[in-house]
């Protein structure tokens, strides 16, 4: 194999139970199979053959990959990837979040991280170049991650930059993030995975930079796509950020409101991206090594600036039936400073509300604690409860809507919208029904960005409404890009820049690695991550009745904004599942044949 550039080839092991830490070869081979990113940390999860812990026992890894492309001038590299069994839905968790963090962890030498074991007291893991460190982090427990990471840097010196978790993480919420510079790691709890290992936070400086095989070519490519990442792709993105989405998905019937219950909200234009923008004190920003700037800060009512995205907004607001703007503001800060994914905190909390419409909650909490669709007052309330795992109500809604219909029964369970025990995002299934598809298979659970299939609902040539075979290929290859863009670590917000995406993808790689890459074999990594992630899911105990949607969903027609009714039976959805298989090459009961192993190269995983 030809060049040696975007990595060092190198894996940092860290055993917290003994403070003992090694350096370990990454083969060259397996660099280039799986990339970097949430390939590379699939890969190396599968490595530790530990499917079958539990994801918040000592034994089970916490894993922090960059990627090739991380340390180059390239627009929106500066990312990392977190991977992990996930507490939430006991299957693999990758999560993805944008910071300086990634640079210098990558500047130390190191293309991933892996730590293991639990320390004895809460500690701040510091990675100062080669030099492995255990700072006693006591006097951080309770604070936000964002304020730790702040007093840890002015401990440790500027040049350090840090990932956190808040209380949420270590009191072992199900669905709390990781954070770097107030940007989360949002999905799949693995913020808690963290916090079981008793390690606030993760510090890191570096003075290696990324090795280059062709420095021109990276920074020509580089000028290129930043001058391409400001043109009319992104406008949405920069003017108004993901929020403008409110109005839009109203209007399809697709904006999720009271726990699913309908498909529009009567006062979305309260709450909608155009009357965020429209208030004083909006200020832009950009994540590292961005050009794009989607970022939108809004003035928050109590002080301070709260990041807020389309997610937050809908999981805040219409899910649970709150129009009020300083309320959701107010909700989405707490998620933040608590460290807790705002959609799994909207999805559980609007569960709540279902429950407590119904009379579920009798006897579970008492009914001052019991929070109410439309009730701001309780959102905020029930956030905190959560976050803190204070009275009966938060300690059981910090384990996420599966887990708490389990223990609530009577029938609550159909209540409960997730897949795989991950919340449902802001889209309906009913109305968007090939990215829908990628809920019900996704390995993560119910996930637009592992399937961002929504591209294909909302272009001229499919039908949304329509429940069809088809879509089975569209949701595996929209799946397939997204791992790819997950593994370079590129936001996603760049796939509508690109011309030709796997062909220029392999031109950015050729120049920072010196391979003699091409888009197909582009293509075949992308299955290969996508399948060895299918891989982890099956010895963790996967079984084909996980591919599934909540019940609540299927059997219930959608009325969209036109009056026309949207449904999605079992039997469509049973009959795209097996179209999407057969895409993928796997059996009728979505496991892995062994000439499709050998095919993309997983045989020595499959051994």
């Amino acid at each position: 194999m030809s060049g040696t550039g975007g990595h060092h080839g190198v894996l940092l092991r860290v055993r917290l139970d003994d403070g003992t830490s090694e350096r370990v070869e990454i083969a060259p081979a397996i660099l280039r199979r799986y990339l970097g990113g949430v390939g590379l940390g699939t890969r190396l999860l599968l490595d530790e053959g530990r499917a079958t812990t539990d994801p918040l026992a000592p034994d089970a890894p916490f894993v922090v990959v960059t990627s090739p492309l991380v340390g180059t001038p390239l627009t929106t590299s500066a990312k990392f990837a977190v991977v992990a069994k996930s507490p939430l839905t006991d299957r693999i968790g990758d999560a993805l979040s944008s910071d300086r963090f990634a640079v210098e962890l990558k500047r130390g030498g190191i293309d991933a991280l892996v730590v293991t074991g639990r320390a004895r007291r809460p500690l701040a893991l510091v990675l100062d170049g080669e030099r492995v460190a255990f700072e006693p982090a006591d006097d951080l427990l309770g604070l936000p991650a964002l304020e730790a990471e702040t007093r840890l840097r002015t401990r440790a010196g500027a040049a350090f930059r840090a990932l956190a978790i808040g209380v949420a993480g270590e009191r072992l919420v199900r669905y709390a993030t990781v954070s770097a510079d107030g940007r989360h790691a949002g999905r799949g709890g693995l913020g808690a995975v963290l916090g079981s290992k008793n390690v606030k936070a993760i510090l890191a400086r570096g003075e290696h930079p990324t090795p280059l095989a062709d420095p021109e070519r990276v920074l020509a490519l580089a000028k290129d796509l930043s001058r391409r990442s400001l043109g009319p792709a992104t406008a949405k993105y920069r003017e108004l950020g993901t929020v403008a989405n409110v109005m839009l998905l109203n209007r399809l019937g697709a904006l999720p409101t009271r726990n699913f219950g309908a498909g529009s909200f009567a006062t979305a234009e309260a709450v909608s991206g155009e009357a965020f923008q429209a208030a004083p004190g909006v200020v832009r920003k950009h994540c590292a090594s961005c050009t794009i700037g989607c970022e939108h800060v809004f003035e928050a009512p109590d002080g301070g600036g709260v990041r807020l995205e389309y997610q937050g907004l809908f999981a805040l607001g219409p899910l649970v039936g709150v129009d009020d703007r300083p309320t959701i503001l107010r909700a989405a800060q707490a998620c933040d400073a608590l460290g807790i994914d705002v959609i799994s905190t909207g999805g559980t909390i609007a569960f709540a509300m279902e429950c407590a419409e119904r009379g579920l909650l009798a006897g579970v909490a008492p009914a001052a604690e019991h929070p109410r669709f439309g009730d701001g007052a309780s959102l905020l309330r029930t956030i905190d409860a959560i976050g803190t795992r204070t009275g009966a109500l938060g300690r059981l809604l910090g384990e996420g809507s599966r887990r708490a219909a389990a223990a609530i029964g009577r029938g609550s369970e159909r209540f409960a919208l997730h897949v795989k025990g991950m919340e449902l995002p802001g889209y309906d299934p009913r109305a968007l029904q090939t990215l829908v598809l990628g809920y019900a298979v996704g390995t993560r659970g119910a996930d637009h960005n592992k399937s961002s299939a929504y591209e294909a609902d909302l272009s001229p040539e499919t039908d949304r409404t329509r429940a069809d075979v088809g879509k089975g290929a569209l949701a595996a290859r929209s799946e397939e890009k997204a791992a790819l863009l997950d593994s370079l670590v590129l936001c996603k917000f760049l796939r509508g820049v690109f011309r030709d995406f796997h062909a220029e993808a392999a031109e950015l790689l050729a120049a920072v690695t010196g391979w003699d890459v091409t888009a197909d074999e582009l293509r075949t990594t992308a299955e290969r991550i996508v399948t060895a992630k299918k891989l982890f899911n099956v010895r963790a105990g996967w079984t084909r009745t996980e591919d599934t949607l909540p019940e609540k969903v299927l059997p219930e027609p959608l009325r969209g904004s036109d009056g026309a009714e949207m449904r999605l039976t079992a039997t469509d959805l049973d009959a795209m599942i097996g179209a999407y298989y057969r895409a993928r090459g796997w059996d009728a009961e979505g496991l892995v044949p062994r000439p499709e192993l050998e095919r993309l190269g997983l045989d020595d995983v499959a051994r």
